[in-house]
């Protein structure tokens, strides 16, 4: 049996719901994505993008407390999750939002 997204540091019960959202239902499809590529599809899937969160994540895969981030680390890091955020969300949307507003199921922009 697949340990949980929860199986790795940092991660509980709700980071489950929301990767599985994104597709990722295991800690070893999360490890092989990456942290980049798994917090993407996590944006995408219409999670609201949270620094902490991004950086928590990349410190779990690390096996470091979320709280071990800091200095030079945690500035190269915001950086990444501003990349990420700048490509996943347009115009203040996910990409699932932005497909949703096209239907008439969200409020328009």
């Amino acid at each position: 049996m697949a340990e949980p997204v929860s199986s790795i540091r940092n991660l509980g019960p709700a980071s489950d719901a929301g990767f599985a959202r994104a597709g990722i239902t295991s800690a070893e499809q999360l490890r092989e994505l990456g942290a980049d590529a798994a917090y993407t599809r996590l944006l995408a899937a219409g999670s609201k993008p949270h620094f902490i969160g991004y950086y928590a994540l990349v410190m779990g895969l690390q096996g470091r407390p979320w709280n071990d981030c800091q200095g030079a680390e945690k500035t190269a890091l915001r950086k990444r999750f501003d990349a990420i955020k700048a490509k996943t969300i347009k115009n203040g949307r996910s990409e699932i939002e932005a497909a949703l507003n096209i239907i008439g199921v969200v409020e328009p922009d």
